[in-house]
């Protein structure tokens, strides 16, 4: 029922641009924040930047800011991340997640493919 169909990935150089996009289908109504997460070999999982359907208030880490811009189409539950200036150290695979909003502070996270983003001087 839940499905993530995650695109946009490839090989860049430095300074270059991508834009990777998520498109979600199962999960019904209700208060969703949606974004993506990114790991390189060899280091944790880190958030990149999120977007929260009830609000449309956008997260972003320190390390994206001013270069990434991510977006949602409601109508047909895709988010989309615009990547501008990367680095190498944008390098990782870049993971679609969609968090669940639960009562009573529990939440639920869900998650795409994956879909590598490398960048090269």
């Amino acid at each position: 029922e839940v499905q993530f169909v995650e695109s946009g990935g490839g090989l860049v150089r430095a300074g270059g641009s991508l834009r990777l996009s998520c498109a979600v289908s199962g999960f019904g109504s209700g208060d969703y924040v949606m974004g993506w997460f990114r790991q390189a070999p060899g280091k944790e999982r880190e958030g990149v930047s999120c977007i929260a359907t009830y609000d449309g208030d956008t997260y972003y880490t320190d390390a994206v800011k001013g270069r990434f811009a991510i977006s949602r189409d409601n109508a047909q539950n895709t988010v989309s991340l615009q990547m501008y200036s990367l680095k190498p150290e944008d390098t990782a695979v870049y993971y679609c997640n969609v968090k669940v909003l639960w009562r009573f502070g529990s939440t639920s996270d869900y998650w795409g493919q994956g879909t590598q983003v490398t960048v090269v001087t």
